[in-house]
């Protein structure tokens, strides 16, 4: 199994620190388990969509086998792994969810979040199709990771286009603004819905919570409960009721620690 393993060529790209990026020890063992299957046995196991059954492939083999496919002849193969590809990376993006007139400018922005990050996925894969690509590396090591920066990259340029007015930045039963608007800002969210569900990502955001001041603690631990952090309803419980604090001082503690665990959560992935 060493050998087989010593087989499979490591990722080029460094971290910050010189490190190179690595991928799982599950991934290179899969990737040798799998290099022994037929070409119509390993699309099979492919299209497989729930992560929790027999022969799932993950994400990051599925890449692995696209980019080296670079070397081959065969168009047919390259382009089945990227349909089962890029159907994971669109299920992770935003889109369109109702017809509802009133969220018209949130869903026009979620649209525009998807065909960006989806675009950018592209352009990578396309270019590293003639010449090898380090930027993909990080998709090798960490796939979900680097999806999730392309629509945190995509909500930050969609806003900056959509240049949304005022009339939707709120919730008009807390005051503050929806999640929707902050995502479509491309406000850091440690509780982003795409990556909370992976255990390696929340015991990481466990961790980085768990560095900060002890206020900061209680504030994103409630606000991690849906708690508001005010609300116009005065009978409401809020952050800053249970807390005693004003509004504003919250959101800055808020802010504060958002910044240290994203902080922290890079440099955690950069190590």
């Amino acid at each position: 199994m060493q050998q087989r393993l010593a087989l499979i060529p490591p990722l080029r790209k460094r971290t910050k620190k010189g490190v190179l990026y690595m991928r799982s020890a599950a991934v290179e063992t899969l990737l040798v388990e799998i290099a022994t299957l037929s070409r119509d046995q390993l699309l099979e196991r492919a299209e497989i969509r729930n992560r929790r059954a027999a022969g799932w492939v993950p994400s990051e083999c599925l890449l692995h086998l696209l980019r080296a496919s670079r070397s081959e002849n065969s168009e047919a193969f390259f382009e089945r792994l990227f349909s089962v590809l890029s159907a994971r990376v669109k299920a992770a993006l935003p889109r369109m969810t109702t017809g509802n007139e009133t969220h018209g400018r949130i869903e026009r922005t979620a649209e525009r979040i998807h065909e960006l990050a989806f675009d950018k996925f592209q352009d990578l894969l396309c270019g590293d199709r003639q010449a090898y690509d380090e930027r993909l590396d990080f998709f090798e090591a960490r796939f979900d990771l680097g999806v999730a920066n392309l629509r945190r990259d995509a909500r930050e340029k969609a806003y900056e286009e959509e240049n949304r007015g005022a009339s939707l930045d709120y919730d008009w039963d807390t005051g503050e603004p929806s999640p929707e608007v902050e995502r479509a800002r491309g406000a850091f969210d440690p509780f982003d819905p795409a990556l909370i569900n992976e255990e390696d990502y929340r015991s990481r955001l466990r961790a980085a919570i768990g560095g900060l001041p002890q206020e900061q603690i209680r504030i994103v631990e409630m606000i991690s409960k849906g708690i508001p952090i005010d609300s116009i309803d005065k009978s409401a419980v809020s952050i800053s009721k249970l807390l005693g604090r004003s509004e504003k001082t919250i959101r800055t503690h808020r802010d504060k620690a958002y910044d240290a665990i994203r902080a922290a959560m890079q440099d955690e992935s950069q190590s």
